[in-house]
């Protein structure tokens, strides 16, 4: 839930053809959130003086937010014993971890960026948590270009496809 207060003035002209607003003042004012992406949507929306791209921002940004949950809840519940969700139920990151592979883990970072023009994007980064020996063994260099070659994934499978293969795959988990 994001609550917020709005104050803004409204300066109407007419002339002969057609009565327009102009938004002549804005003020925003959100409560503290765990979402700093939301301060830079009210910066430039006061500064733009444009509440129609404050409110399309901020629907499809908790949209992506609540779907970033379903998805993170699915895949917990679906392999409770390798997926962790180490922030709560609206974690931003994923963790996948096999206990019969200590030291190895895969963390998905999902962040929702909204871009200046206050279009909203997911954006999906894999880091990878690897014990040196490991890293030592890996002489085609997969472990470094994972984070590439998931972005590709993602292009190619979508979201969730994308991590249930990761999951699959890492661990050769079986349905």
């Amino acid at each position: 839930m994001v609550t917020f207060q709005l104050e803004f003035q409204i300066l109407e002209t007419q002339n002969e053809k057609n009565l327009s607003s102009v938004v002549t003042d804005l003020n925003i004012i959100m409560e503290p959130t765990e979402y700093p992406e939301l301060s830079e949507l009210v910066s430039r929306a006061e500064e733009r003086r444009d509440l129609f791209m404050f409110f399309r921002s901020l629907h499809f940004f908790v949209e992506w937010c609540e779907y970033r949950k379903r998805t993170f809840k699915h895949f917990k519940e679906k392999y409770p014993d390798v997926v962790q969700l180490p922030e709560g139920a609206a974690s931003s990151c994923l963790g996948i971890q096999n206990a019969s592979q200590p030291g190895f883990e895969l963390v998905i970072v999902w962040r929702i960026q909204i871009d200046d023009e206050g279009k909203v994007l997911p954006k999906l980064d894999l880091l990878t948590k690897i014990p040196q020996q490991a890293l030592e063994l890996d002489k085609k260099n997969v472990i470094e270009s994972a984070p590439l070659s998931f972005r590709t994934l993602l292009g190619v499978l979508g979201i969730e496809a994308s991590l249930e293969s990761l999951i699959k795959l890492f661990f050769n988990t079986k349905e």
